[in-house]
């Protein structure tokens, strides 16, 4: 194992708060299980993606097409060899609507033995996504 999962979740969330998606990106397998649950039939951003190009039109699109976030901030993190948790906080304003999201957060993710992140699910309260982006 060239990292642990920790240091793998440390680092995503450093990439992620210095704007870096390609960089953040770079850290996911070329074949990755990554699922935001929700309803995907009204938010656009969240559900399945599979790959390494999902991720990072994930994070390129993500704050350039939805969100003026706020605050995206993991607070804590537990891990082990190939597994960690993040557990953090986000307030986002939605651009189609206006409103704004505010809900705690889980991130659950796995690293291979060559340090790169291949599961991904990330738990937000989606009831408060999907009513922010309705009118």
């Amino acid at each position: 194992m060239s990292e642990t999962a920790k240091i793998v979740a440390e680092k995503l969330f450093a990439l992620l708060g210095d704007g870096d998606a390609a960089g953040a990106a770079a850290l996911f397998a070329d074949d990755v299980d990554w699922d935001i649950p929700g309803n995907t039939e009204v938010v656009p951003w969240i559900g399945r993606r599979r790959t390494r190009a999902e991720v990072l039109e994930f994070f390129t699109t993500l704050d350039r097409d939805y969100l003026d976030r706020d605050k995206f901030t993991a607070e804590r993190f537990f891990g082990d060899d190939d597994r960690a948790v993040a557990l953090g906080s986000l307030r986002s304003t939605v651009r189609a609507t206006g409103k704004v999201i505010e809900s705690a957060f889980a991130l659950d993710l796995a690293v291979n033995a060559d340090g790169l992140i291949t599961r991904y699910v990330f738990l937000e309260d989606s009831w408060r996504v999907a009513d922010a982006v309705q009118a």
